[in-house]
């Protein structure tokens, strides 16, 4: 008699899931194996934990305190004594301030999106699940504010709240609430009528249970991605604000209000007045080409 013997998909024996063939691995780990190896996601995602490192150990890295105050020193050139970047229009040291200011820039940029993201997609699988008289309430108050430019909104809201860090959070959560509600509700809309959720509702399924077990799963990767890439425009657009005085308050470190404060001063020194919008631009770069790489990651045509 011959010995039975059991076959092992190849590459298990070596380590690992890179070797395996595409038929044996799940939608996760799939998506796991495309950032692993995508050298341009992996780059930007270094550079988005580093500024999110710097922020959150900003007592320990910066160098000097972010408001303390030099007039003697005020304007001073990259490299100067022992000013890493220099000096801003009131003396005080631009690396820690750059530093500090990755704090509110990153809470301004971050929180907003994920509150939007629990509500409007909540929303959103709601209405797209119930439909109906549920879903045309839901989408049409959502189209109301569709009818304004983002950045009108947001400072509109934020001035009639009368500015402040919470105003702009609240400001902008409600801003990007109807389109995380309508790509929601759009891809629940496509799901709801497949096969397995018709299977769920034939045996008896709850509302709830069908769309916990069955539907969000399937939501979650248009959303998640589409909210990616909503945390660089929500850093633009909270910069904007503080820009305008309707954002962070001073003396706070905020890169928005940084570029506001030393705008008077670029023709004495532009490469320092350059370096808050320098900030913005990579960090909100950085989120936008990871979003890209997520997307082109969890794309199940692909």
């Amino acid at each position: 008699m011959s010995n039975a013997t059991t076959s092992v998909p190849s590459g298990l024996d070596a380590g690992g899931l890179d070797q395996l063939s595409p038929d044996v691995r799940s939608y996760w780990q799939m998506v796991g194996f495309r950032l692993r190896h995508d050298p341009v996601t992996l780059f930007f995602g270094a550079v988005i934990l580093f500024v999110i490192l710097a922020a959150i150990f900003a007592p320990l890295i910066a160098p000097k305190d972010p408001t303390l105050t030099s007039m003697i020193d005020r304007l001073k050139p990259i490299g100067y004594k022992d000013y890493l970047l220099g000096t801003d229009e009131l003396g005080r040291d631009m690396t820690s301030r750059l530093i500090w200011g990755a704090r509110s820039s990153l809470l301004m940029g971050l929180m907003p999106v994920v509150f939007a993201l629990l509500i409007g997609g909540a929303l959103g699988v709601i209405a797209g699940y119930v439909g109906g008289k549920t879903n045309m309430v839901i989408m049409r108050i959502m189209d109301v504010f569709y009818a304004f430019p983002s950045i009108l909104l947001a400072v509109a809201i934020s001035g009639a709240m009368g500015g402040g860090m919470l105003n702009g959070l609240i400001s902008l959560t409600i801003v990007f609430i109807p389109p995380m509600c309508r790509i929601a509700e759009t891809a629940t809309t496509q799901v709801r009528g497949l096969d397995f959720v018709e299977a769920a509702r034939a045996t008896g399924g709850g509302t709830g249970s069908i769309i916990v077990t069955h539907i969000l799963g399937n939501v979650l990767a248009p959303v998640f991605v589409y909210a990616s890439g909503m945390v660089s425009v929500s850093i633009l657009l909270a910069s904007g604000l503080s820009f305008l005085g309707l954002g962070v308050a001073p003396p706070t470190p905020d890169w928005g209000l940084m570029l506001s404060t030393l705008r008077q001063a670029i023709y004495m020194n532009p490469i320092v007045c350059a370096l808050p919008g320098v900030a913005i631009l990579i960090t909100s770069l950085s989120f936008n080409m990871v979003s890209d790489g997520l997307r082109q990651a969890m794309d199940v045509k692909l």
